[in-house]
């Protein structure tokens, strides 16, 4: 079946079936009014402010049917959302869906999309309340609004940087765009080693590193944080930018994913670029004044999630540089959407 022979009426009252499933009860935690009105209410946290941010994944742009799942694409909507509110040290409080869906669209799809996505959510604990459906004459389209909550003096921005911050990364970079290239060449999952594999995953299922940003804020163990949607260089140049600083990154500290170096291997590509300007990782990005960096690291090991890197620092020249075998280089651009 079909989502137009399924109707919209039908198809809400789906939607609204299986968020009422879901262990994330929608009129708890200050949710007032739920699915079902023309917009939801929510209680203002006490000593909160409200951090609010929304991404949209257009299918082929941001995801394929032919190379995702329903489910993962689902989890990646929501995904890089968490993301981004980790990034700001806010721990999510409510979630607005919105898709713009094919009348063609089979029904199994639009069904295995909720899936992914209200799974993660438990996971997060954090309730669907809201959204909209519309029609969409071309591609599938995910519009997501996270809102999240922080104590007003525990935001992280990607503004208050100086020189002599050091630059933490979380996790292994790079797996994510190997992950797209290894989808792009066709290969098949069951040929792949565990490495690439995982690389793969990486790209289909990105983790939001919320209990890492979360608490490192609650700590007030960093003065800037940006999330790698776009590539360290994006991040780290925006975080540069956003200062008023430079910033040195150290190539040999870089930690890359090895699952990334042997398919560049593979490519004859250098390394780096998949880490630089490849994107989709959603690790986070830190500058960590020299006099927290004990409060830090024990912030990362409080949340349990990862493990971080040193890979550079904050300079008082403007600029963005990586330090590497062929000597001080710009570091050049991370993904770009246009």
């Amino acid at each position: 079946m079909i989502i137009a022979e399924l109707g919209e009426r039908a198809l809400l009252a789906r939607l609204r079936a299986r968020v009422a499933a879901s262990p994330c009860e929608p009129l708890s935690d200050g949710v007032l009014v739920g699915i079902g009105d023309d917009a939801a209410v929510l209680r203002p946290a006490r000593g909160m402010v409200d951090v609010l941010t929304a991404d949209a994944l257009v299918e082929d742009v941001h995801f394929r049917l032919g190379w995702s799942t329903p489910r993962d694409i689902g989890h990646r909507a929501l995904a890089v959302n968490l993301s981004d509110l980790a990034a700001m040290g806010a721990w999510p409080r409510a979630l607005l869906l919105s898709l713009a869906l094919p009348p063609a669209l089979p029904l199994d799809d639009f069904d295995g999309v909720l899936d992914g996505f209200l799974s993660l959510a438990a996971a997060a604990r954090v309730p669907l309340v809201g959204g909209n459906l519309t029609r969409s004459p071309g591609p599938l389209m995910i519009d997501v609004t996270a809102v999240g909550s922080a104590r007003p003096r525990r935001v992280m921005r990607r503004s208050g940087a100086r020189p002599g911050d050091h630059l933490f990364v979380t996790g292994q970079l790079g797996a994510a765009a190997a992950g797209l290239a290894l989808r792009d060449s066709g290969a098949a999952l069951s040929a792949l080693d565990a490495d690439r594999r995982a690389c793969v995953q990486r790209y289909d299922r990105p983790d939001a590193r919320l209990r890492t940003g979360t608490i490192v804020a609650r700590n007030r163990a960093a003065s800037a944080c940006m999330d790698l949607s776009d590539g360290l260089a994006d991040a780290a140049s925006a975080v540069a930018d956003a200062s008023g600083c430079g910033v040195e990154l150290n190539a040999a500290a870089i930690p890359v994913h090895p699952g990334a170096r042997a398919w560049a291997m593979d490519a004859e590509r250098p390394e780096l670029d998949l880490v630089l300007s490849g994107g989709d990782d959603y690790e986070l990005l830190f500058a960590v004044p020299r006099r927290r960096t004990r409060l830090f690291l024990s912030a990362v090991h409080q949340a349990g999630e990862t493990s971080v890197t040193d890979v550079g620092v904050c300079t008082s020249t403007s600029g963005a540089w990586l330090l590497g075998a062929e000597g001080r280089i710009p570091l050049g651009e991370g993904f770009g959407h246009f």
